[in-house]
């Protein structure tokens, strides 16, 4: 499996934007569709955006459309996400998540690797 670790949390005033990395170590990077996920305190996983292992294909929540933007450099094992315009309501643990299959899925238990997380936190 591969390993994941997130940088690039903080905490961010409303309509102020991060962008989050995912640096990949060990099995080959390139061949992981990626995603992105979040957790706020007392709710489920929720996907986020994800992108194919060649970078062509991307998805996205509505929740977060025309904000977020997925990006990953497989030459740097890197996989990135843009955050602009962030609410509050964007406040969460982010993950990121790697799977072999070359669909983006958007439920969790698709993906077999996972970082540790980083927080971010949005005020209004």
């Amino acid at each position: 499996q591969v390993q994941l670790v997130e940088s690039g949390g903080g905490l961010v005033q409303a309509g102020g934007s991060l962008r989050l990395s995912c640096a990949a170590s060990g099995r080959t990077f390139s061949i992981y569709t990626m995603g992105w996920f979040r957790q706020a305190p007392g709710k489920e996983r929720e996907f986020v955006a994800g992108i194919s292992w060649r970078g062509s294909g991307t998805s996205y929540a509505d929740s977060v459309k025309g904000r977020f933007t997925v990006s990953r450099d497989n030459a740097k094992n890197t996989f990135y996400v843009q955050m602009n315009s962030l609410k509050p309501e964007d406040t969460a643990v982010y993950y990121c998540a790697a799977r072999t299959g070359t669909a983006i899925a958007s439920t969790p238990s698709a993906y077999a690797s996972w970082g540790q997380g980083t927080q971010v936190t949005v005020s209004s």
